[in-house]
């Protein structure tokens, strides 16, 4: 499956100011497979070393600081020469070995010639303690499951050549409008976990999907009580196990108290922070004003917590496949479509997205594009009734307003509708 991040990773390699390149993002969304196939296919060779499977591995970095030693040694044990910009280093699972990850800052120093990449699973956590990892002396690319244009490419690639094609304001025909719809829908049921893309690939059998879906949960759980850091993670587990009921009540907004009665912030936060820097949850903050700089205006104790994957949250939910494919309206269709649409946004713009809500109504999204806030409504049908949405557009006329519903590309008035199967390309259509 061909992934975004290589066009990033291209760029890295032939960059003057590259650094030594560390991947994050959560376990089972494609780290080894990407750096792999960047080995082979933009580098005459690559090595390979992961730091879960070859204890021994860490005994060269905990005895040596020099890059070049390091070098010397791991070209012995991978049986070639690794040469200078022509083979690319691969350190996985590298938070297995701490004086691997420091060792990368004498790379960055002493031996910048040298491309290296590493990637581990739980390494945002990690990241997120600046004493454990070299600072300032590293690249960092967040590594998610694939976004709709990647499912799309990977399954039905001459849809894909006419989403590519799809132009500002341009009109979509019926047939291609249809055609898209369905696979938005079944992009909600199969996810972008790499695992269940390429299961639905071989098999198109929804229940496969459904049993990987189930595993890779289990995974994550069994994660967190493996982790034995100073958060505890009983309580990570309560956080993640509350995210479906949080999203299912009117308000949004995470209530401490909806995970433990009686819950406070001091005994959940450490656990949401960790999910987050795990990349398992997406935060997005209330904001107190849309304006300029959004980041300013941020609520730190309000906020929504969003799964990193659709297709995960549809099943932790327990939604029937039947629901989101005969167009019914079920319970948590408009939890689970802004989930979709914030996995679609991230990344898109320089700012995060954020959301709006005061005692008048909320707004669901709201992007910073230049300097313009733009509002965003994320409607799951093809309901065009959104009160606090058109009054704030009365009140503030901002030059673009969007809304993301099953409903054709469109203008209405100073409102554009994108069809939901267009919100990967939300920038490129401003």
């Amino acid at each position: 499956m061909k992934r975004n991040a290589l066009n990033a990773l291209i760029q890295w390699q032939h960059s003057e100011e590259r650094k030594p390149m560390v991947l994050k993002g959560a376990r089972q969304v494609g780290k080894t497979w990407l750096m792999k196939e960047f080995g082979q296919s933009c580098y005459e060779h690559f090595v390979y070393f992961n730091f879960d499977e070859e204890d021994e591995l860490k005994s060269i970095f905990e005895a040596n600081k020099n890059p070049q030693r390091i070098i010397e040694l791991l070209s012995m044990i991978a049986g070639e020469k690794i040469l200078p910009g022509e083979t690319l280093v691969i350190f996985d699972e590298i938070q297995e070995c701490p004086a691997a990850l420091n060792a990368l800052k004498y790379f960055k120093e002493k031996a910048n010639e040298y491309h290296v990449i590493s990637a581990g699973s739980l390494l945002g956590t990690l990241l997120a303690q600046p004493k454990s990892y070299p600072v300032g002396m590293v690249n960092l690319l967040e590594l998610s499951p694939l976004t709709f244009d990647e499912f799309l490419e990977a399954t039905e690639p001459a849809l894909f050549d006419y989403y590519c094609s799809i132009q500002k304001e341009q009109p979509i025909e019926e047939i291609f409008h249809s055609r898209l719809t369905e696979a938005y829908q079944y992009y909600l049921i199969i996810g972008g976990m790499p695992e269940c893309v390429a299961s639905w690939i071989k098999y198109k059998d929804p229940f496969k999907v459904s049993q990987i879906q189930r595993e890779l949960i289990e995974i994550y759980e069994n994660d967190f009580s493996k982790h034995n850091g100073k958060v505890n993670s009983g309580r990570i587990l309560m956080v993640f196990r509350s995210i479906v009921s949080q999203l299912a009540k009117s308000n949004e907004k995470f209530m401490y108290g909806a995970v433990r009665e009686g819950g406070r912030a001091r005994d959940f936060e450490e656990a949401i922070e960790w999910l987050v820097s795990a990349g398992m949850l997406n935060r997005v903050y209330n904001v107190s004003k849309m304006e300029h700089p959004l980041a300013a205006f941020d609520k730190l104790d309000q906020f929504k917590l969003f799964v990193f994957d659709t297709g995960l949250l549809k099943q932790m939910a327990g939604i029937d496949n039947s629901a989101i494919l005969l167009k019914s309206d079920y319970q948590f269709k408009g939890p689970l479509t802004e989930n979709y649409v914030l996995q679609q946004l991230r990344g898109q713009f320089d700012v995060e997205p954020r959301y709006y809500s005061d005692k008048n109504g909320e707004i669901d999204f709201v992007l910073q594009y230049g300097t313009e806030i733009i509002p965003i409504e994320a409607k799951g049908g093809e309901n065009r009734s959104a009160p606090s949405f058109k009054r704030y557009i009365a009140g503030h006329r901002p030059e673009h307003a969007l809304r993301f519903s099953k409903r054709g590309y469109r203008k209405d008035g100073s409102i554009t509708n994108l069809p939901l199967y267009l919100a990967r390309k939300a920038w490129e259509l401003l």
